[in-house]
């Protein structure tokens, strides 16, 4: 009665019947259609030794026999592909017969002490056992304790009530190593719960029947319908007890050991990871032969490059660097860009070497691929310490071109983002990485220096950098302290201090030197939205009505934006204007064309999205700035998944016009600014002085430049995992994006009137694999999702009269959008099962609404504009 464990009676052999199954299906499906298979054996279980100074230390031997494989749902002949099959045949002879060699185990007070097994096994026939043993393991007293059993070392949970034993595994403690990736934003990555419980009853002091099972389930964060679950169920049930052998004398474990087969050997209780080899894989260049066509440039917007891109990453990850580097070395000019985007984003140490290879940054005419690379770092989803260690050598060492060298800097600031993000902020790369962007911040000369290092640190985000941003937004020149000002916009509102909003109310309020109207709106926009105080917004409110006129327009616009879309600090406001409203009227009927609007692309379950547009002009309708957003979140996350600003000044001269007070001096220049997903990218200019504008005006084209073109890993989930009755499982999904953003800037001196236009092209597509491979048999699911869309914001300025016209457009074209899942059973042999559905839906395309005022002014201009068609200038 003093035993903490189960207790076998001397010469007797427990007869039990065991299965272990496997399911694999939708989140939501239940398991009668599921895809799996079912392994079931008889077990054999007697005592051979029990310890003579302590009853509750016991060896005991464990025999599988007759096994049988068979479908876990009843299917038509036809559909079995197990049918007609002997065990040996589908398991292989000798596989078969390793699996029902006997194994020994100890006991002490009911935990497994010892597994004793034959040395040089394969791996898998080795696991089952494990599994089959990890069942024998159990204690007859509640209580929580770790204990190491075949899914490695685990928090495990005892409830005893009577005959009844539960055992709780909680999944998430097990330290085990298997493969796992992450993406490094929560919305693009998947969401995974594992649980296991067990229940034992007893009978006569030792185990009459055990159920167990786990459950997985996988889900993509933006778009839970698409997902997985993966059942693991085993069950041992006691059939007979029958007279056995007597038990072995001796005083030790070893000498029964020796006794019974001096071949056994002690071999951990932990599984052993297996991986089956592909037989008929084609080669590195074999699989980029067949896809080669869909990566042309001309089709990066459809669906197909997107998943051709994801399969090729997945067969870089398993090439050395030279199969990598032939494939580089022999394709033609306009497929290198699309092979680089792939090779780096597959982020393992061959395909980088192979890069880095290949790459010569001394070298000015491989430009675009440099570039491609560059960025494809700064999207990546899990970088390495040794690629931002890379990058800063190479940024350190000689760089032909000054915007590559640019690049490499604003990449490092995203890459120490990313590995502080993982706890990765004191690893020695990243901390030479952050000295070098501060010290040169500190100590910069030349503006251009400056504007990079701002970059990177808008990238970075690093805390440590905000009084270095802060110096710069107050006493930096025009652009330089508006990049600054924009980069202090990125941080969470928790990081901004006292000091931090001090100095933008001393930069929108003008108290120590005059700004440009970029970076004053920029600095309201920060107050605004760190949790302002009374006094705060009160002085704002008071300012409007006093600022130049387009500035006005422009302030009051993003106020009624906040009260409109119940912005956290619509309450506030709310509050102080019905305090104010004594000299509401006036202040707040000003003219003007500038704007600021946000609304909802789509509100769903699992996440939302929103646009925003905003639009600032100088006096005479010339366009100051336009700023598009995206952002997509969720309850706990949020990803800032598209920002093109346009940005442009001194232009007033063109068209006669006056220069705003403060702006007479200020340098011609249009460029544009972008970032895609959390990172961003190297400003592009479309014109720099007076005379590169006048040249580009007379030859003006109206070509959209380009500012994102090429394919982006977005989502990078891969989890391997060992199921408690022996098999591994993984479940993989990526997620690919060919994208193509353009944005361009057009005047008509003749009509008066000037374009901005920015074109997004995006195609989507989703690879999700589940698979449970039992080496013999292997069961799973694929699920894909594929979609393609176009977005164009367009602001179309009419500035022969005061107030201009200002019409803006954001248009979504029919949006095809496709699912498929295809469930299957698969032998090495080639026989297969699979069961497939599909389901292709369109959104319909869309005119985003923006505010009633526009929907007024786009009236005019196009009503206005019907006669005058024809080109511009």
């Amino acid at each position: 009665g003093h035993t903490t464990g189960p207790s076998l009676n001397n010469d007797k052999l427990y007869k039990f019947a065991y299965s272990a199954e496997v399911y694999v299906d939708r989140v939501k499906a239940s398991l009668q259609k599921s895809a799996g298979y079912r392994i079931s054996s008889g077990v054999d279980v007697n005592l051979l030794w029990r310890n003579p100074d302590n009853d509750d230390d016991q060896l005991v031997k464990i025999t599988i026999k007759d096994v049988q494989v068979e479908n876990v749902n009843e299917r038509p002949a036809a559909e079995n592909i197990f049918k007609g099959k002997s065990s040996e045949k589908i398991i292989g002879k000798d596989y078969l017969e390793a699996l029902q060699r006997p194994i020994v185990v100890e006991l002490v007070r009911g935990k497994v002490k010892t597994f004793y097994s034959y040395q040089n096994e394969p791996g898998f026939t080795q696991n089952i056992k494990r599994g089959l043993a990890s069942l024998f393991q159990l204690q007859l007293h509640s209580g929580s304790s770790r204990e190491v059993d075949i899914s490695g070392k685990c928090n495990t949970t005892y409830h005893v009530r009577q005959d009844q034993v539960t055992k709780i595994k909680d999944l998430n403690s097990c330290e085990i190593e298997r493969k796992r990736l992450t993406s490094h934003n929560r919305i693009l990555d998947v969401g995974t719960k594992g649980t296991s419980a067990t229940i034992y009853v007893l009978e006569d002091s030792f185990i009459k029947s055990v159920k167990a099972e786990e459950n997985f389930v996988f889900v993509l964060n933006y778009r839970r319908k698409t997902g997985a679950k993966i059942v693991s169920k085993q069950r041992l049930e006691l059939k007979s007890v029958q007279a056995g052998m007597g038990l072995i004398a001796a005083k030790q474990v070893a000498g029964v050991i020796k006794t019974l087969d001096p071949n056994y050997v002690a071999i951990p209780l932990e599984a052993e990871p297996v991986k089956s080899e592909c037989k008929k894989c084609p080669s590195l260049s074999e699989h980029w032969q067949s896809i080669r066509e869909h990566m042309h440039p001309d089709k990066l917007s459809k669906p197909e490059a997107a998943k051709s891109f994801l399969s090729f990453i997945q067969n870089i990850r398993k090439a050395t660097k030279e199969e990598i580097l032939k494939i580089i070395r022999s394709e033609k000019q306009e497929f290198l860009p699309q092979v680089v985007d792939a090779v780096t984003s597959a982020q393992t140490p061959e395909s980088l070497e192979a890069m880095l290879e290949f790459l010569d940054f001394k070298d000015e005419s491989t430009f675009i691929l440099q570039e491609r690379f560059l960025y494809a770092c700064g999207f990546a989803s899990h970088p390495s310490e040794m690629l931002l260690k890379l990058l800063t050598e190479k940024f350190k060492g000689d760089v032909a071109k000054q915007e590559i060298r640019e690049t490499i800097v604003i990449v490092m600031g995203a890459l120490i983002r990313k590995l502080c993000e993982r706890d990765g902020c004191k690893l020695p790369a990243v901390l030479e990485a952050k000295r070098l962007i501060l010290n040169r911040l500190e100590k910069a000369s030349k503006d251009d220096n400056v504007q990079m290092y701002l970059l990177a640190l808008k990238n970075a985000l690093l805390p440590e950098g905000i009084p270095v941003l802060l110096k710069y937004a107050e006493s930096g020149e025009g652009p330089i302290s508006s990049l600054a000002a924009t980069a202090l916009q990125r941080y969470d509102p928790s990081f901004l201090t006292k000091e931090v909003k001090e100095t933008m109310n001393r930069i929108y309020h003008q108290t120590r030197k005059v700004h440009e109207k970029t970076v004053r709106t920029t600095a309201a926009a920060i107050i605004l939205n760190s949790n302002p105080s009374y006094m705060e917004v009160k002085n704002i409110l008071l300012s409007i009505g006093e600022l130049p006129m387009e500035m006005n327009k422009y302030m009051l616009s993003m106020i009624q934006d906040i009260l409109h879309f119940e912005m956290p600090s619509s309450k506030i406001i709310r509050k102080v204007l019905k305090d104010m409203h004594a000299h509401n009227y006036d202040r707040f009927s000003k003219m003007g064309s500038s704007s600021a609007y946000t609304g909802y692309i789509t509100r769903g379950p699992d996440v939302s999205s929103t646009y925003s547009l905003d639009i600032l002009y100088s006096g005479s309708g010339i366009l100051r700035r336009s700023n598009v957003n995206i952002h997509v979140f969720d309850r706990n996350a949020e990803l800032h998944a598209i920002q093109v600003v346009i940005e442009a000044q001194g232009l007033e001269s063109i068209i006669a016009a006056t220069p705003d007070e403060g702006e007479e001096n200020l340098d011609s220049f249009a460029g544009m600014s972008a970032i895609l997903f959390d990172f961003q990218l190297r400003p592009v200019t479309f014109f720099q002085g007076y005379g590169d504008l006048m040249s580009k005006m007379l030859s003006a084209t109206g070509d959209a430049m380009n500012v994102v073109k090429g394919l982006i890993l977005l989502t990078d989930f891969l989890q391997e995992i060992q199921l408690q009755s022996g098999p591994t499982a993984s479940a993989e999904f990526m997620g690919g994006l060919a994208i193509d953003i353009s944005g361009g800037m057009e005047f008509s001196l003749w009509y008066r009137e000037s374009k901005t236009n920015v074109k997004n092209r995006i195609a989507m597509f989703v690879a999700g694999n589940t698979e449970v491979d039992s080496f013999f048999v292997k069961t799973g699911m694929e699920t894909t999702l594929e979609a393609e869309t176009a977005l164009d914001f367009i602001s179309t300025v009419q500035f022969s009269q005061y107030p201009f016209l200002v019409c803006m457009q954001m248009d979504r074209v029919d949006s095809p959008f496709r699912t498929h899942m295809t469930k299957y059973e698969s032998l090495p042999s080639g026989r297969r099962y699979t069961a497939r559905r599909g389901k292709a839906a369109a959104l319909a395309g869309n005119e985003y609404p923006l505010h009633q005022e526009n929907s007024n002014m786009c009236k005019k201009v196009f009503g206005a504009k019907s006669d005058s068609a024809g080109s511009w200038f």
